[in-house]
């Protein structure tokens, strides 16, 4: 029986990060792969000059765009898996509409391998930030200093607290349930898409943004930028936190109005952590980088080997599944662009 026709887009580099040495050689055995033999990207021109023929394309990230042209001339084309976590950055909404719904092109997106690396990180953050760890470190490496004084020391941990999920897609869930073991008092979600019957079963209570910020003692952010929660948190939310509270941004930085945040964060009143900012990276002269109450991460939140693996599995299942009929646990439901991560 002949293999099926798989074109392989990404990197060498990419390829050593999401794929284990025995994953990827699986890979190669079971389908008939055209790899990306150059050491950069291919660009979408060339990506149309292979795809002909080709019943499934692999992107990641750092792939091209999928344009109009490698469409046309996609002509046996059946599933996209990109092994990496948004497809945003590979599909448009209007060659979503044009092209991928009206063939029945099966999306895979690997977010699954990522959210777990992602929520790991937030749970840290929430610990490092509300115990300071960050500033006492800096004051004894820095200047000896044992215990400083000016570093609150009785705020509010994770134990006993209020935390406020703000997005429960793939990685508010796993935030969700990383958080159980903790023993926090309440965990309060906003997203105008979960059923009552979906936040009972995770044991949350569905609240309006501005109540989830007044009421919380940290504030995890995990919705994807989408034209409905661009700035969606602006001044209105952040000036109802109180003293001391605690905000973690590792979804997207357009999420929150950075104005509004920089004037928030100016007062001292409340501890930021953010993975991802607005614009990203940071410019060298931005007033966040030299706030005592502001921490940034460079956007590696999702690093992590178990998660990154994760992605070369899930890339050989999906491609086994979808050949053989079978239900493909991470196909993305396309009609649903407009509220996908």
């Amino acid at each position: 029986m002949d293999k099926h026709k798989i074109l392989y887009i990404p990197t060498k580099a990419h390829t050593e990060i999401v794929f284990t040495k025995e994953d990827f050689e699986m890979f190669l055995r079971l389908f008939d792969v055209t790899v990306n033999v150059k050491d950069q990207d291919l660009t979408s021109s060339e990506v149309a000059e292979l795809i002909a023929g080709m019943e499934g394309i692999v992107t990641g990230w750092g792939s091209p765009r999928l344009t109009d042209e490698v469409f046309e001339r996609a002509d046996e084309l059946k599933i996209i898996v990109h092994s990496a976590g948004s497809v945003r950055p590979i599909l448009t909404k209007s060659l979503v509409e044009k092209y991928v719904i009206p063939r029945g092109i099966c999306v895979v997106s690997c977010r699954r391998a990522i959210a777990y690396n992602v929520a790991e990180s937030a749970v840290g953050m929430m610990i490092m930030a509300s115990r300071r760890w960050v500033d006492h470190i800096q004051a004894y490496r820095e200047k000896g200093v044992w215990r400083a004084s000016g570093i609150p020391a009785n705020g509010q941990f994770l134990r006993g607290a209020v935390v406020g999920i703000v997005g429960v897609g793939m990685v508010g869930r796993e935030v969700i349930r990383l958080l159980k073991p903790f023993d926090v008092k309440t965990i309060l979600v906003y997203d105008p898409y979960l059923s009552d019957w979906e936040a009972g079963r995770l044991g949350v209570i569905k609240v309006g943004l501005n109540e989830l910020f007044e009421k919380s003692d940290i504030v995890s952010i995990h919705a994807p930028l989408t034209s409905e929660t661009y700035h969606m948190i602006g001044r209105d939310q952040l000036r109802r936190m109180r003293d001391g509270a605690v905000l973690i941004n590792t979804a997207r930085g357009g999420v929150i109005d950075h104005d509004a945040l920089l004037e928030e964060c100016r007062k001292g009143r409340i501890i930021a952590v953010l993975d991802v900012t607005e614009p990203e990276p940071l410019p060298p002269d931005s007033p966040f980088r030299k706030l005592k109450n502001v921490y940034v991460t460079p956007h590696v939140a999702g690093a992590g080997y178990y998660g990154y693996h994760m992605i070369g599995k899930i890339v050989v299942k999906s491609l086994e599944d979808f050949f053989a009929g079978r239900p493909v646990k991470d196909a993305l439901d396309m009609s649903r662009y407009d509220i996908t991560a």
